[in-house]
């Protein structure tokens, strides 16, 4: 009962204490924004900039950074240049480098082998048991970053699958009322969200920075790695360089990559009965089993015990 009331009077001080400040600090909070209203918002200096930031951004990154130059000194550069195409495909190459990711690997993997030796340690278990149960910490360890970019790279693919075709049409239809195909693509950045909209906004920086719009559509198609946007992008360079009216290029390549979106639709809906035959055999089936054939079970053997 003392607790009980202890809890109330905890948590009757804890919203008093809340209107009392929210009262207090209302005519303050009133008169920042009118003052901003009128005299507009101020520039923020750099130490606001910076602590505006993730935690992670300030602190943790610029850390893994350094440790990564010490640790990871000779890599080769095949390495740099997988590890960099992984990111790449992820869409997370403003966040980690290829040698921040690669010592990220060994302290997930050296965190992961402790862990599980001490828990090993601690349980009881013998030396051969402790020494596996810090080996399959160490690989799950080293793995684990990697599953995780795989698991990324695979919702952004999805991403960009699903809504390919719709961004083929807002080209083809603004290309066919008179815009370029530059003036399409920003059309399609200001009407669009998702990974193409920011690939795209990436593409026609790097335009505007003087790259080739060959070059920065063929980049862009080597970052997003996949199948549907490559062939678009081939179509629309060899488009480019043949003369062809782009507009006509662009309806195909719709019409086509709709067509397989829907390919694929039909064969998820086709494989959907196969996977759920798996846990109504294993799940459903002996319950229902159970249910049905307990009874008669108990019945079939109280009769022969009798």
């Amino acid at each position: 009962m003392l607790t009980y009331i202890s809890a109330i009077i905890f948590f009757e001080f804890f919203l008093i204490t809340v209107l009392i400040f929210n009262f207090t600090t209302r005519d303050s909070v009133e008169i920042k924004k009118r003052f901003n209203d009128v005299v507009g918002n101020r520039i923020p200096t750099v130490r606001e900039q910076e602590l505006r930031n993730a935690f992670i951004k300030r602190a943790v990154k610029p850390l893994l950074n350094k440790i990564s130059l010490r640790v990871v000194k000779m890599l080769p550069v095949e390495k740099e240049a997988e590890l960099a195409r992984k990111i790449e495909t992820a869409g997370l190459n403003e966040k980690i480098a290829p040698r921040e990711l690669l010592t990220l690997k060994y302290f997930v993997a050296a965190g992961g082998a402790v862990m599980l030796l001490w828990l090993g340690s601690f349980s009881g278990k013998n030396f051969f048991q402790i020494v596996l149960m810090g080996c399959t910490g160490l690989g799950l360890g080293w793995y684990l970053p990697d599953i995780y970019i795989n698991r990324k790279s695979a919702i952004r693919k999805q991403e960009i699958e699903k809504g390919l075709p719709d961004v083929l049409d807002l080209l083809t239809v603004s290309v066919e009322a008179g815009l370029g195909f530059d003036g399409a693509l920003m059309k399609v950045v200001e009407k669009t969200r998702g990974v193409l909209s920011r690939e795209f906004t990436s593409m026609l920086q790097e335009v505007k920075m003087g790259k080739p719009r060959i070059e920065a559509l063929r980049d862009m198609s080597y970052r997003v790695s996949v199948d549907d946007f490559s062939t678009f992008a081939g179509s629309v360079i060899l488009a480019d360089k043949l003369g062809i009216s782009i507009g006509n290029v662009l309806r195909l390549q719709s019409e086509q990559i709709r067509q397989k979106r829907r390919q694929r639709a039909e064969e998820a809906a086709m494989k959907a009965p196969i996977k759920i035959l798996i846990p109504t055999v294993f799940f459903i089936f002996p319950a229902i089993f159970v249910v049905l054939l307990g009874p008669a079970a108990i019945q079939i053997t109280r009769a022969f015990l009798q």
